[in-house]
């Protein structure tokens, strides 16, 4: 098993910055991948960014250049940088792990909580 927690996220205006965190905890030897999706209101939720075990990262076509994804491996977090700040990227911010149980040989997702970010316009 692993949890994830969030933090970070809040109201903000146009063309500013927040960092979101995720604290992962319980079996994080599991985890081949650590991501951010984000769901707006009345629509579905969608990838952000991923950044993998061995440091490689992906963004959705919208974030690349103002947000940035990594990790501290030491203390189970992931980060998520945002900047430049739109009214379209109100909604609920996600943490999601992609495990590997070895004990049990399967592959399961981990969800957080997720944490409400709001830009004004």
């Amino acid at each position: 098993q692993v949890q994830l927690v969030e933090s970070g996220g809040g109201l903000v205006q146009a063309g500013g910055s927040l960092r979101l965190s995720c604290v992962a905890s319980g079996d994080i030897s599991s985890i081949n991948a650590l991501g951010w999706y984000r769901q707006a209101p009345g629509k579905q939720r969608e990838l952000v960014a991923v950044i993998s075990h061995d440091s490689k990262t992906s963004f959705a076509p919208s974030m690349r250049g103002r947000f940035a994804i990594s990790e501290d491996t030491r203390k189970g977090t992931v980060y998520l940088q945002m900047n430049s700040l739109k009214p379209e990227d109100t909604g609920v911010y996600f943490c999601n792990a992609d495990c590997y149980h070895v004990a049990t040989m399967k592959d399961v997702v981990y969800w957080g909580q997720g944490t409400q970010v709001t830009v004004s316009s």
